[in-house]
């Protein structure tokens, strides 16, 4: 059994949620956890979960996020389903966050080009998901970021490749590139004051993370 949690995500400059990311979890015996493989979950299992907790929430906050891997963002029938829930969610807009899978489709730039395009004229932002880990370094996302919405920021993922040291001039060259581009950067990962007060002082309102409010399952409509 799969189910969606929530995590909120933040404006420090408005005080204000702007939005929730969901996060897929598999019931495992007596307690929710990770899929074993993204991959295997069924687009249509994904989808009708989103659409029930998008429908929930498409009066009280702008955006909801939902991650596919490279391969679902190309798929046919995957893209022809976000775009009919879109359609039934508005005026709440969905936020599609592609994420690095190591066993993911080859695309050319072209064909990721066209295929953004075909989400936003259907009212479906992009984002980039954890800029800078990986594969997702400026040389392998440049040419798409004057089409994206969004870029992703993740500090955990520096953490946990003992890399905290790099954090603060990462987030500057990022919020640089960001500021080029004219795409909105997320800072993901935010677990205690001391990361609040270095995204003060570099002036990033954009947040989520457990200091914010940590994932929890989202109620199921009655």
């Amino acid at each position: 059994m799969y189910r969606y949690f929530v995590q909120p995500q933040f404006n420090q400059g408005t005080q204000s949620l702007f939005g929730y990311e969901l996060l897929i979890r598999e019931y495992q015996g007596d307690h929710w956890g990770l899929p074993v493989n993204f991959s295997d979950i069924a687009a249509d299992v994904q989808t009708d979960l989103l659409l029930g907790i998008a429908d929930q929430l498409k009066l009280k906050i702008p955006t909801v996020a939902f991650n596919v891997n490279r391969t679902q963002f190309l798929d046919a029938d995957m893209t022809a389903q976000l775009i009919a829930i879109q359609v039934a969610i508005s005026p709440l807009h969905l936020m599609i966050e592609v994420t690095e899978e190591a066993q993911d489709c080859t695309a050319t730039p072209e064909q990721l080009r066209r295929q953004i395009a075909l989400y936003h004229h259907h009212g479906i932002q992009i984002s980039l998901d954890d800029i800078e880990s990986g594969g997702n370094v400026l040389a392998e996302i440049r040419h798409l970021l004057a089409e994206v919405d969004e870029i992703k920021f993740a500090m955990q993922n520096f953490r946990r490749a003992h890399r905290e040291a790099e954090i603060p001039s990462q987030l500057a060259y990022w919020q640089r590139v960001a500021n080029f581009y004219h795409v909105q950067l997320v800072v993901e990962g935010i677990e205690n004051a001391a990361d609040e007060v270095l995204l003060d002082q570099l002036g990033l309102q954009l947040r989520q993370g457990y200091y914010y409010g940590k994932p929890h399952l989202f109620p199921e409509a009655r």
